[in-house]
């Protein structure tokens, strides 16, 4: 073990706080004499080795954590380092060389026992009583220590001394038995590697011989196994936590990824991340902190809706273990649907989306869950002012079969009975979500992973409308290895959304209005790796559509309000796709995937047919054409083309480009900028066409500093057809010939993401700024008003600039600290321009569609974490977190409205959050 660093710090205590007098050299010891007041460890060991000869060696963790408070008078440094240590877990050996080791709990064996040769068959009783005694290091410490040195030799020997052979095998958590995401399996001479998948499988071709596997993992251990290929054959590991004095915004395992991986427009957090980051009300929260990273922004604050390079937010795919989310928010969108403490990870496409995804035009957000802990009970949880939570995991079958259960409430009705307007006083707000999931191993070849998921949100404004809605998904996986190089993974969904919006104070309006969408599907995907340059990727899937798209009842028999009901709407999207990566040199990779998909809209139904080249609307219906359950009503098919490309120059720079089309058949029908519980979702049928994107992406990547710098610059350019825009004054609520109100537009987005990010050391974080436009065109031929003349217009969601800073310090191992900032262009908006007098009444004239903006954003957002000790024995392990929302209590504002006062019409700013909100949350786990 080398000699860890010395910060510039440290050098200036070394001439204050303590002296150091070396008394006499023995020839077994040398005494020493001092007084040691509030001395860092470093600098203590730093005098040391200049005035004696002792070296040491030692983890971070242990200068991080130790501070030096003694008098010595003629001692010997085994006794001064005995009061050093006493009480923190940690143990030294001094070897008669002068070097010390220093390590937790148990320390290292400098010499053999006299007992060590001992009769062949005491053996194993003797070191069983050497290690109760303490001289030998724990059993996982020797374990690791084993694996590495020990030489496996994988497949039967006596095979051809040249070609390659299949390494295969699963990453595990050596703590939980959990599956281990993203880690990078490799060898460094000839240089061949790969990355873990979500169920931790990875597989390499390697020559025939002897090799160094190194294994890179996030949050665990480096590690590495000594191999000898004689043929194909499977290598399962297991790797230690790493328990580091700082948390890693970006771990170590994929430091490079961003120059030596072909996937670009790629982000991917793992939870250790994501909790670092303040946010409102100090529950972490997975979508702000995405909403933090290049080319995804939001329309405002409270909202969790995503606008991801230009698109809208129904252009997003939202995915709990492949099961699609609808609304991935909870309580007027402060709070996002995904309990933190189930999370493994997050990623999120932007460009280049693999072929296995279809079905959204702008963005893929894979959200993964934990599997549970295989081989011990364990529990985390947290309490905070709005909301508690609570995990519980263990195994049924210890590694095979383990549960993980997470529950989230609030009982955020107590904060708005402070707000001191009237109307919220009177509000209720709550919430609650349930994640489930069962792993289990059925043997080598064959896992099963039963995954749940449930919400449900209900508020209540001015003791007036009562708003219900819920999520229910359900996903069951079926993993299956064929051999080495071929596994499969099927896949059973049920995605479920509704929501109902209820008035029973006002007799003559009382009624219920609800909105259902049921998603049912099946997915089969096939990973095979031919060799150590091809890996290819195959699959299909099919889901069935099944929409509610309204349905209105009065809830009193005195309410003027008339039962209404659309008709339901059915379909069934299908897709083929297969996709290839192929590693020409070490420097030039290439990647090709083509997804067919086939969309078929069912009956039973009523459509309304319409005259040709004229405007929709109730006067140009011609006709009523009806269709029988299961009969085909429309149908649309296409390619979706998939390329990328990267060349590396050297190891720390490389260049990307990719193109990808993708096409939505479902829209979501929306009366906001931002995403609200009351949206609705239409089918594509005959007079409502699928949309379609194209969009190219150009990228250079670079890393700095031995990879603790990364540096990336993309730009990409997208061009979109036929998705939804509004006339002026549509209705969408029970409309029952929503063609008539909306129509196909087309739209152009463009930009340039700038990112560094800084991955490791107490300081870390990333800055990130995004330029880039969204227009919107609507030149439909059947729509009557022609929005802004024909012309390009902003959309909802143009933002042109876009800054954000992510910066985390940690000053301990217990205390650290975080501080966000961030800023963006205000979104367009239209306003209300002068007052006329037309037909005995006054109108108002308007601007042009999107012509003005509202005040530009900004906000700066602060947190303090503040650890329990780490005493391994412990009933639980916990951590207050502090954090201020909005430090510099700016309004910025979230919407202009207009009132008429006096014969005035005069305009106002709505803020969401006008002032500096603290909070503060207990966490634990046990």
């Amino acid at each position: 073990m080398s000699q860890f660093y010395r910060s510039s710090l440290l050098s200036l205590l070394l001439y204050c706080g303590f002296s150091l007098a070396v008394i006499a050299q023995h020839t077994k010891e040398t005494l020493l004499s001092g007084t040691f007041r509030n001395v860092h460890f470093d600098a203590f060991v730093q005098r040391l080795e200049q005035e004696t000869p002792y070296k040491f060696y030692y983890e971070p963790a242990v200068a991080d954590s130790v501070v030096v408070n003694l008098e010595a008078d003629q001692q010997p440094l085994r006794k001064i380092l005995a009061q050093v240590f006493q009480g923190t877990g940690y143990a030294f050996a001094i070897s008669a060389d002068h070097r010390v080791f220093i390590t937790r709990h148990n320390p290292v064996m400098t010499s053999l026992p006299g007992s060590f040769l001992i009769q062949q068959d005491e053996q194993a009783k003797g070191n069983s009583q050497l290690a109760n005694n303490g001289f030998l290091p724990q059993q996982e410490s020797s374990k690791k220590t084993t694996s590495e040195l020990k030489l496996y030799e994988i497949g039967s020997p006596g095979g051809g001394k040249s070609g390659n052979a299949n390494l295969a095998g699963t990453l595990r958590d050596a703590r939980t038995g959990e599956a281990i995401i993203g880690a990078h399996v490799y060898i460094e001479s000839p240089t061949i590697g790969t990355a873990s998948d979500q169920y931790g499988y990875f597989s390499l071709s390697l020559p025939l011989g002897r090799h160094e596997l190194h294994i890179r993992a996030i949050g665990l251990k480096n590690t590495r196994r000594q191999i000898v290929m004689h043929s194909d054959g499977k290598l399962n590991i297991e790797i230690e936590e790493d328990i580091r004095s700082l948390k890693e915004v970006v771990v170590e395992a994929e430091k490079d990824r961003n120059v030596t991986g072909l996937q670009m427009g790629m982000e991917r957090l793992d939870i250790r991340t994501i909790k670092q980051v303040p946010t409102a009300f100090g529950e972490t929260d997975i979508l702000r902190v995405v909403l933090t990273l290049p080319g995804v922004k939001s329309v405002g604050e409270g909202s969790t809706g995503m606008n991801v390079r230009g698109g809208s937010t129904d252009q997003n795919l939202i995915l709990l273990n492949d099961a699609t989310i609808y609304n991935p928010s909870h309580l007027f969108g402060f709070f996002s649907a995904f309990n933190p403490d189930v999370i493994k990870s997050v990623e999120l496409y932007k460009s280049a989306i693999p072929a296995r995804y279809g079905g959204r035009l702008s963005s893929v957000l894979e959200v993964s869950t934990r599997e549970g802990n295989k081989k011990q009970f364990s529990g985390a949880g947290g309490i905070g002012l709005l909301t508690s939570r609570l995990t519980l995991e263990g195994p049924i079958v210890k590694n095979k079969t383990s549960i993980l259960v997470g529950g989230r409430s609030t009982y955020s009705d107590w904060l708005l009975k402070q707000i001191p307007v009237k109307s919220f006083r009177n509000s209720e707000a709550s919430f609650y979500d349930l994640n489930t999931q069962i792993s289990h191993e059925i043997d080598d070849k064959n896992n099963i992973y039963l995954t749940g998921y449930l919400s449900k949100d209900r508020f209540k404004l001015d003791a007036d409308t009562l708003y219900r809605f819920q999520n229910q998904n359900a996903s069951l996986k079926w993993k299956h290895n064929f051999h080495n190089r071929l596994y499969s993974v099927a896949t059973a969904t049920r995605s479920h959304y509704s929501y109902d919006i209820s008035n029973e104070e006002n007799t003559a309006n009382a009624a219920t209005m609800e909105f259902g969408i049921d998603q049912s599907g099946v997915q089969v995907d096939f990973n095979y790796f031919p060799d150590s340059k091809h890996t290819l990727d195959f699959g299909g899937s099919s889901i069935y559509y099944q929409v509610n798209p309204g349905n209105l009842t009065r809830n009193h028999p005195e309410s003027a309000i008339k039962d209404d009901k659309l008709q339901p709407e059915k379909a069934v999207e299908s897709a083929l796709y297969i996709s290839d990566r192929f590693d020409i040199s070490q420097r030039f990779s290439v990647s090709a995937g083509l997804r067919y998909s086939v969309f078929n809209a069912l009956g039973a139904k009523d459509v309304f047919s319409y005259a040709p080249g004229v405007p929709k609307s109730v006067n140009t219906i011609t006709d009523t054409l009806s269709y029988g359950s299961g009969e085909r009503i429309a149908t649309y098919h296409g390619p979706e083309f998939r390329l990328s490309a990267r060349y590396g120059f050297g190891n720390n720079s490389s260049v990307k480009v990719s193109f990808n089309r993708l096409r939505q058949y479902v829209h979501m029908l929306s009366n906001t900028a931002t995403m609200a519980p009351t949206d609705t979702w239409k089918l594509s049928d005959n007079n409502i066409k699928p949309q379609v994107g194209d969009q190219v992406a150009l990228g250079y990547y670079r890393n700095l500093r031995a990879n603790t710098i990364e540096f990336s610059a993309e730009a990409y350019y997208k061009w979109m057809r036929d998705f939804l825009d509004y006339r002026s004054g549509a209705n969408i609520i029970m409309n029952h010939h929503i063609e008539t109100d909306v129509a196909n537009a087309e739209g152009k987005a463009y930009g340039v993401e700038v990112m560094l990010k800084k991955a490791t050391g107490k300081l870390n974080g990333w800055i990130s700024y995004t330029y880039s436009r969204t227009l919107t065109r609507l030149n439909d031929p059947t729509v009557s008003e022609i929005i802004n003349r024909g012309e390009w217009y902003a959309s909802n969601f143009d933002k042109p600039h876009d800054l954000t800073m992510i910066s985390n310090y940690r000053f301990s191992q217990r205390f650290s600290t975080s501080l966000n900032f961030t800023y963006s262009t205000g979104r367009p908006i239209t306003l209300p321009l002068a007052k006329y007098y037309d037909g005995s009444t006054y109108r108002i004239m308007y601007s042009d569609r999107n012509q003005y903006r509202i005040p530009d954003y900004y906000r700066v957002d602060f947190a303090m974490n503040i650890e329990g000790n780490h005493r391994v024995q412990k009933l639980a392990h916990s951590s207050w977190t502090v954090a201020v929302y909005n430090l510099t209590g700016r309004r910025n504002p979230y919407s202009i409205y207009f009132k008429s006062q006096n014969g005035k019409i005069a305009g106002y700013k709505m803020s969401i959050f006008g002032q500096p909100i603290p909070t503060v949350t207990y966490n634990f786990k046990f």
